[in-house]
């Protein structure tokens, strides 16, 4: 059975969340990536949660969440994590992101290193994107909706063959795609546009694992080895698939986060 909706407002949002996991164990937040909502951990709780005590969300504009008029940034979205953790008396997590929620978690890493443990930054980069690109996304999306991106989306998020061997799957994060609201997602390819710690990585003093999907063609290998580098205390990994890595390579990608934050 479905646990009933958990909701909480944070900076005048109203944010969707989820707990799962051992309440008696230490906490680990997810953070999603772009057009997807909480239900893309799904792959993670069974195991991870015999060891966590596991925080997820939608952030705002996607899922359950409110859809204030954008556009966001970085910050805002970084600002509605602390309120989450703030609301829930979390005084310290894990964090593991995936793409935009990497860049949450780099922000997270460099103004309140304080509140975090662990940092997974997954499929993701320093830097995701140009401007021009993230502006003609916005402008896609607007002038013929957000179905407009859904077979484009197929590619750089899953192999064929996991595509082919897994459509149930497929179809479903696609269809949370393409109800993603307008405005929401607009909003955070609005923040995606500034996002750039390429500069900063330096100051993570944040135990940081950087994790990648080894065929990644929206945030590749490369980037991920650039912030395993960069930060002070970066270790990098790599499991099979493309963007969702953590749908496609479920196992790996679960035994080897747990590594990661468990290791002395």
């Amino acid at each position: 059975m479905e646990p009933a909706p958990s909701f909480v407002t944070v900076n005048g949002v109203r944010l969707h969340y989820r707990i799962d996991g051992r309440a008696d164990a230490p906490w680990l937040l997810f953070c999603n990536s772009l057009g997807t909502d909480l239900t893309m951990w799904d792959r993670q709780i069974a195991v991870l949660g015999e060891r966590f005590h596991i925080l997820r969300y939608d952030r705002r504009g996607h899922g359950c969440s409110a859809i204030p008029a954008g556009p966001y940034s970085i910050e805002m979205l970084g600002r509605d994590v602390l309120g989450l953790l703030d609301a829930l008396g979390i005084e310290r997590t894990h964090f593991c992101g995936l793409s935009i929620g990497g860049l949450v978690g780099q922000w997270l890493a460099l103004h309140v290193p304080q509140r975090l443990d662990r940092l997974a930054l997954c499929s993701t980069a320093a830097k995701i994107g140009s401007a021009e690109g993230w502006r003609a996304r916005i402008d896609q999306v607007r002038e013929h909706g957000m179905a407009s991106i859904a077979e484009g989306t197929v590619s750089r998020w899953f192999t064929p063959a996991f595509a082919a061997a897994e459509p149930t799957v497929v179809t479903d994060i696609l269809g949370r795609l393409q109800r993603t609201s307008v405005e929401g997602y607009a909003g955070c390819c609005a923040a995606l546009i500034d996002a750039d710690f390429r500069g900063e990585l330096d100051r993570i003093g944040v135990p940081t694992m950087a994790l990648a999907g080894h065929d990644d063609p929206v945030t590749t290998p490369a980037d991920l080895r650039w912030i395993a580098a960069g930060v002070v205390m970066g270790s990098y990994a790599e499991v099979d698939g493309r963007h969702i890595c953590n749908l496609e390579s479920a196992a790996a990608f679960n035994s080897t986060l747990g590594r990661f934050l468990t290791a002395v």
